[in-house]
């Protein structure tokens, strides 16, 4: 049963839901007998195939779910790991294939950001959002958008703070405002309401601090005269591509699946060696290119057996969550082909550095937010990514087995004024059906 239920589509997946009149459901961990339990019996299945899981699942707390009520939208809140605060992180507005496909997205992307958030010295947990999108609804349609973006925020609100959630991929500010006008917890509120915004500019400073750290570590100089290949030219990409320009590199290659971004993109580089290349979904070419640095800001898992063969590049280093398909095995490629990886986990962290404070107010040039760029702080981006390449030279271990040790001991750490409350909020709901209308 488990098999047929990952196998299908989103929207069938919705319709079984709807068949059998379940509207929010939630798969809750036990850590002390190791069993994960589903809300409804129908759904035990899908729970049983996570808690079995090898490769993503990593005793994630729970994960929450509901159908939106007008478009029929999947929608949910992954939590990982709430010990350092509330698990936070973005909500991804994305297409899947599979039930499976959105499941697994939701729990790497949570424990990604469990281990940024830490490697940060942020006191929150890691979580994720991810809405499947429906193909039957127009993505840019405003009244689609908004509604789905405020049913969104009464997720939020129905699973009391467990998951703060921020802006991702397909999410925009103006999504964020609608997600605000339901809960209170949410990040990345734009500007107007009293929040900090896009965090997409801040991610790629973070970025450009990492390449420049892996460029000392290889003794290969600076960005200027380097040849860099970015993947995806939205949110990060773009500003990314702008501060490349800024270091002096010789030329910036980039591809992206959207053809109207690309020209828009072409247009504010004109006078730049910028060229822009238009993929399909599933087209990875780009990561073979003729460059210095191969820069993922994309979707995650693009690293693979496949594509670490055709990289060309001495440096990967980018802002894309979960850029390897699976973290031992292909850490462990890049490292033996003489690549040298910047874990995703370390160098983008910048957006929810931005957002994470937001009800702590604002200073202009905030010392808080400067210091992850800087290079006079132990734990910036700077000092972090050298801190992990050379531990990673020394040990023999590859770069993203050095940081997720560095960042799964921090991840353990509790928030020395609220406890684990995450946990507590988790159980309270199971207790209280939240599920339940």
């Amino acid at each position: 049963m488990s098999r047929e239920l990952l196998q299908l589509s989103p929207q069938e997946f919705v319709r079984f839901l709807s068949d059998h009149g379940i509207t929010r459901f939630h798969l809750v961990y036990d850590a002390a007998s190791g069993a994960m339990a589903a809300s409804h019996p129908e759904l035990q299945p899908l729970a049983d195939f996570v808690v079995a899981d090898e490769r993503d699942f990593m005793e994630h707390e729970g994960a929450f779910f509901q159908v939106s009520r007008k478009y029929d939208t999947l929608q949910g809140a992954f939590v990982h790991r709430s010990r350092r605060g509330a698990a936070a992180g973005g909500v991804r507005y994305w297409i899947y294939d599979t039930v499976e496909g959105y499941l697994r997205d939701g729990l790497r992307l949570s424990v990604g950001m469990t281990m940024k958030n830490a490697l940060a010295g942020l006191w929150w947990g890691g979580g994720k959002g991810v809405m499947a999108r429906n193909p039957e609804v127009d993505r840019d349609d405003p009244e689609a958008r908004a509604t789905l973006y405020r049913e969104y925020g009464e997720l939020m609100t129905r699973i009391k703070g467990c998951y703060v959630t921020a802006e991702d991929v397909g999410t925009s500010v103006d999504d964020m405002a609608q997600i605000f006008s339901r809960t209170r917890f949410t990040t990345c509120i734009p500007p107007a309401l009293g929040g900090s915004g896009n965090p997409s500019v801040p991610t790629a400073r973070g970025v450009i601090a990492g390449m420049e750290a892996a460029l000392e570590f290889r003794g290969e100089g600076t960005l200027s005269g380097k040849t860099v290949a970015v993947q995806g030219m939205g949110h990060v990409g773009e500003p990314l591509i702008g501060y490349l320009f800024d270091k002096g590199v010789a030329r910036v290659i980039g591809s992206d699946i959207d053809e109207e971004l690309i020209a828009r993109v072409q247009q504010a580089f004109s006078g730049e060696n910028l060229e822009a290349r238009f993929v399909e979904l599933d087209d990875l070419s780009i990561l073979a290119a003729e460059c210095d640095i191969v820069s993922p800001c994309a979707t995650g898992a693009t690293l693979n057996p496949q594509s670490i063969r055709s990289i060309n590049a001495r440096i990967v280093c980018g802002a894309a969550n979960n850029q390897l398909e699976d973290a031992t095995r292909d850490d462990r490629a890049l490292a033996k082909r003489d690549i040298t990886y910047v874990p995703d986990f370390l160098t983008n962290r910048m957006g929810i550095v931005t957002c994470a404070d937001e009800g702590a107010g604002y200073v202009t040039d905030d010392p808080m937010i400067e210091r992850h760029l800087a290079r006079d702080w132990e734990y910036s981006i700077y000092n972090m990514t050298l801190k992990v390449l050379e531990t990673s030279r020394s040990t023999g271990d590859p770069p993203g087995t050095v940081a997720l040790d560095m960042a799964n001991a921090l991840s353990l750490e509790t928030n020395p004024i609220y406890g684990h409350r995450g946990q507590q909020i988790i159980e309270s709901l199971v207790v209280d059906r939240w599920y339940e209308d």
